[in-house]
């Protein structure tokens, strides 16, 4: 397998067509200059050792070297086998509310802001683990599955808001779920779910979801985010700016609460724990501390190992077709000349 480690340079070898077209236009140019000057008969004789032909070959031989050059920039990488790499860890799925309430802001700066954060840290501290992301509202889907590729992880957290999910309200049924269904049970690791959400379930039946992944073995931690007195949600313009709050049908703000009591008893069914969002603390690494102290198991991620750079293999032509098309003439070759079947009585001699 081919890896490239800069594979954006491979876009230089587009200046390949360009150079082509230039050296087509270049030498019509210079046809119709010699037109201008003088008579083509005449021209030919006194330009007798120019050959076209060779420059032509001086333009293959650049633009053998450039793509080369292009090639060699790029960093290319062979992997020389595909192997199982034992690793030690457990398998975590993140479940992420993103549902507009997470916009409250009674955590600074808001509540989803703050779970990201969180997250974020965890992804920075985790060593062998593998880690899945699923974001819900009004119904769940995963944003990446479990894997140990901490940078890739990072890169789909950024890009979270509360209109990843465009079905309203708070499923967290939905998220169990989704979760109990992308774990893989035939691996003997174990299996944690981390819930952060405002605990406001509007949809479906959480309890009754977390007993069913409860029984496969999964442990359920939860993190409420919010305050049990409640706090307004903004509602923000294009340009981010807060223009009012979210209302209800008849107009009343409406105040989204953390509901403490259903979250604890999810996590209390998980075989887990509860722990209050804040704004100083990072209830993750708490989470964290409690799942390092757990039995770890080994499992098997194919990767392809060996990656050895192989940029020298197009570096050392590029330079050498660079020397050759600097070392290179337009003059014919005579002695070449002699053989060749086309050519006219008496073109060569001397």
């Amino acid at each position: 397998m081919i890896r490239f480690a800069h594979s954006e340079y491979l876009y230089a070898l587009a200046v390949i067509p360009v150079m082509i077209v230039a050296y087509i236009l270049f030498a019509r140019l210079r046809a119709k200059s010699a037109a201008r000057f003088g008579n083509p008969q005449i021209l030919d004789r006194l330009a007798a050792e120019a050959s076209n032909s060779k420059r032509v070959a001086k333009l293959v031989v650049l633009l053998g070297a450039v793509a080369c050059l292009c090639v060699a920039l790029s960093g290319p990488r062979i992997g020389t086998r595909l192997e199982e790499v034992k690793q030690e860890g457990v398998d975590i799925f993140i479940a992420l509310d993103v549902s507009l309430s997470m916009k409250s802001e009674d955590i600074k700066p808001n509540r989803l802001e703050k779970a990201k954060f969180e997250v974020r840290n965890l992804i920075e501290r985790l060593a062998g683990d593998r880690i899945g992301l699923i974001l819900f509202a009004g119904e769940a889907f995963t944003q990446f599955p479990l894997t140990t590729d901490y940078s890739a992880a990072a890169m789909f957290l950024d890009i979270v808001d509360v209109d990843a999910v465009p079905v309203p309200g708070t499923d967290i049924g939905s998220a169990i779920e989704r979760a109990s269904e992308s774990f893989d049970f035939e691996e003997t690791t174990t299996k944690v779910l981390i819930i952060i959400t405002d605990g406001e379930s509007t949809e479906g039946d959480a309890f009754d979801a977390a007993e069913e992944a409860a029984k496969k073995g999964v442990l359920i931690y939860t993190i409420g985010l919010g305050s049990p007195t409640g706090s307004p949600i903004p509602v923000l313009n294009a340009a981010g700016q807060q223009v009012d709050f979210k209302r209800d049908r008849a107009g009343a703000v409406v105040i989204s609460k953390l509901d403490e009591p259903g979250l604890e008893k999810l996590a209390a069914i998980g075989s887990g724990k509860y722990f209050r969002g804040t704004n100083a603390q990072d209830e993750l690494d708490e989470i964290y501390k409690n799942i390092n102290a757990l039995q770890k198991r080994e499992f098997g991620v194919k990767q392809f190992t060996d990656f050895e750079d192989r940029f020298q293999f197009f570096l050392v032509p590029a330079l050498l077709l660079l020397l050759a098309e600097v070392l290179m003439t337009e003059n014919r070759l005579r002695w070449l000349a002699k053989w060749n079947p086309l050519r006219k009585p008496g073109e060569v001699e001397s």
